[in-house]
């Protein structure tokens, strides 16, 4: 009884500071600009811990750290350091100088608005936002299941009311303060996240089953030899390569993620940022796959309810009770800054690129009101989705891989290669679209090879891509059209070309 206490009472106190920071952030959000990229404003601390904090939810925690780190034991490590170098770094050093500056001169709020002013295409606008929507939503189901198995392993409370927990706490302060509210609890999240995770490692490390860490990796190594994964072999090696490209490289097409970058204040903001977020996610993603790759010294085989329970029990059996609360909070903060951050980018594509688009009229405070119900609506429907058994469920392995297979190629080479064209972008999104979803199809939607198809979707998009370029050169007119402004450092909106107006 005494333990259940103490636990509640440090998530209770964790959402009262949720609450305090999405009334602070409601009072300063006044524009829909502010809403949506924050003003613009962002310093590096509170860029890259909000980058850092979207990047890794309880999926990570509870689902690939445990599957990963049972799979291929140690070498499941090299995930965390493929998402710190390839997911953080290399995305911050190529994606974000120019990310910043294009879409602070041209007033860009989403990723579909850049497609549409760096290919002048409307439809492609269109088709973007519809695509975010459409996979967005089971992709975002999937952050509500790391906390629910934690939940009804420590507290014995049913799954329906933890994933509700972060719906709400997600809503109250999303809704209200916007971008600049989810950079104030992005920060606190942070903050619990690199503290929870270091105690979690402690603790296991320690435990009796471990026996500290030089003996636990002499067990690890003899648990793999035993189980013939110490040398992985063709088909490990190339599993876990998806694994990390998958959740490194395609993170760089996607939405919540490429926002992150609109709202950084400075290039000195940039540089600071790329080293702090490089050292949050190296410290995050390197713990969970650790402690991941020492659930073989805990089971001999997956328990009765699969890999995601793996570390919830680990948890229960080595953490105290107050130790256990903070890590409780840990992945909720992570499942809520991920929700948020997925909830932003999808619903202000979709107000912004489906619905406000199509008026003759613009209205700045209407498009506010919409976006704040369209964020309501969409956590309101993710949560729908986790809860009640559907087949949109089968979406949620393939979403990921799906959207970066679209997004990643024109994004990309859009920003780097001056020659790409509208025919090479159409080319490259729905190529890697249509391979992803044959692939899921003809698998029989086996989640097992969700990683793999996601990588092949994205290299089928670049080579689509580098094909499709040059036949929109011969064809020439609109395909071939590039926008010098998009590249020329000195070209601003001015108010009649869509200014933002304050």
């Amino acid at each position: 009884m005494e333990r259940q206490i103490s636990i509640w009472a440090i998530i209770c106190a964790y959402i009262l500071v949720m609450v305090i920071v999405g009334i602070q952030g409601a009072r300063r959000t006044r524009t829909l600009t502010d809403f949506v990229v924050g003003g613009r404003r962002a310093g590096p601390w509170v860029s890259a811990f909000t980058y850092g904090t979207t990047y890794f939810s309880a999926v990570l925690f509870i689902g690939y750290a445990g599957n990963s780190g049972f799979r291929f034991g140690w070498w499941a490590v090299l995930i965390g350091f493929a998402n710190a170098f390839l997911g953080a770094f290399l995305a911050w050093k190529l994606l974000a100088p120019k990310t910043r500056d294009v879409t602070r001169r041209l007033k860009i709020k989403t990723m579909p608005q850049m497609f549409e002013q760096r290919y002048q295409s409307r439809t492609m606008r269109t088709f973007a936002a519809a695509l975010i929507f459409v996979f967005m939503i089971p992709y975002s189901a999937s952050v509500y299941s790391g906390l629910s198995y934690l939940c009804e392993t420590v507290l014995g409370i049913r799954y329906e009311w933890a994933m509700l927990a972060i719906a709400l706490i997600a809503a109250a302060y999303l809704i209200a303060g916007g971008y600049i509210a989810s950079l104030r609890a992005d920060l606190v999240q942070g903050v619990v996240m690199l503290a929870g995770v270091a105690l979690m490692v402690c603790f296991v490390v320690a435990s009796p089953q471990v026996g500290g860490l030089s003996q636990g990796m002499e067990r690890l190594t003899s648990r793999m030899d035993e189980a013939g994964i110490l040398w992985l072999g063709p088909s490990g090696a190339a599993q876990l390569a998806g694994l990390c490209l998958l959740t490194s490289v395609g993170t760089w097409g996607m939405p919540q993620m490429i926002q992150k970058f609109y709202g950084v204040a400075d290039d000195r903001a940039i540089r600071s940022g790329t080293v702090i977020s490089t050292a949050f996610c190296a410290v995050i993603s390197v713990c969970a796959y650790f402690i991941g790759s020492l659930t073989r010294l805990f089971f001999a085989e997956p328990p009765a309810g699969g890999y995601d329970q793996m570390i919830p029990i680990i948890l229960n059996e080595t953490l105290p009770s107050v130790l256990l609360g903070v890590v409780l909070v840990l992945v909720l903060s992570a499942s809520v800054s991920t929700l948020s951050g997925i909830t932003l980018s999808s619903c202000s594509a979709v107000s912004l690129d489906l619905i406000a688009v199509r008026r003759r009229r613009e209205d700045k405070k209407r498009d506010l009101r919409q976006t704040r119900l369209l964020c309501l609506v969409f956590i309101a429907l993710s949560f729908l989705i986790a809860v009640v058994k559907t087949p949109i469920l089968t979406l949620m392995s393939f979403s990921w891989g799906t959207i970066s297979g679209a997004f990643l190629a024109p994004y990309l080479l859009g920003l780097w290669w001056k020659r790409m064209n509208r025919a090479g972008a159409w080319a490259g999104m729905l190529t890697g679209l249509a391979v992803s979803l044959v692939l899921a199809v003809g698998s029989g939607f086996d989640s097992g090879n969700a990683a793999l198809f996601g990588v092949i979707a994205m290299a089928a998009s670049f080579a689509a891509c580098l094909v499709g370029t040059p036949v929109g050169w011969r064809l020439g007119g609109v395909w071939s059209a590039v926008p010098e402004r998009f590249f020329d450092k000195s070209f601003t909106l001015q108010a009649g070309e869509g200014a933002e107006k304050k």
